[in-house]
């Protein structure tokens, strides 16, 4: 009996690390893919927007307790100061660098935090590439407005993209629920 029960639970520690030996591997890569969307993220300005920015001693700088959580929720917007006729203007930013105003009406900076209700937490790499590739939100929804550079980040690989998203579901979860964009006649 004894010598049976050894090939039986050797056969099963074998399996084991062969199981831990993948989960360690699965782990492995998408820590690398995390580091590598860590990097875009840092290199292709999406912290310009999706961080709004506070004043600091020399000026507005990024609000790092708020770090890609988009548009504050707490900022209410007065409405878009009148541009004078004939003007070169034609876009109007925020101080928290997170509201644009144009002839799209107003958009706000989305929460790119992995919390649930308010910023990317339900999603699926499939859902954050397909709002990339289409410019719609979730692949279906409204347009994603300007001045998010989609036809830049549309042209990401797939790898890429899914980096991005890897990373961003390394950041703390902020709730922050930023307001829907603004129609033109609502801009005013």
């Amino acid at each position: 009996m004894k010598t049976a029960l050894l090939p039986v639970t050797a056969v099963a520690g074998l399996l084991l690390l062969a199981y831990v030996g993948a989960a360690g591997a699965q782990t492995a890569m998408t820590v690398e893919k995390a580091a590598r969307g860590k990097y875009l993220v840092a290199t292709s300005g999406c912290m310009d927007c999706h961080t709004p920015f506070k004043m600091g001693p020399k000026g507005p700088e990024p609000d790092m307790s708020r770090m890609l959580s988009g548009h504050p929720q707490d900022l209410k917007m007065p409405p878009v100061p009148a541009l004078p006729p004939g003007s070169p203007w034609v876009i109007i930013g925020a101080g928290t660098n997170t509201a644009w105003a144009g002839p799209w009406g107003v958009s706000f900076t989305a929460n790119l935090t992995p919390d649930k209700e308010t910023g990317l937490g339900d999603w699926t790499a499939d859902d954050f590439k397909k709002t990339i590739r289409t410019g719609r939100h979730l692949g279906r929804g409204r347009e994603i407005l300007p001045p998010m550079p989609i036809p830049v980040y549309s042209q990401m690989t797939d790898e890429d993209l899914e980096s991005i998203f890897a990373y961003l579901r390394t950041l703390p979860a902020i709730k922050n629920r930023v307001p829907e964009p603004w129609a033109p006649t609502a801009a005013k």
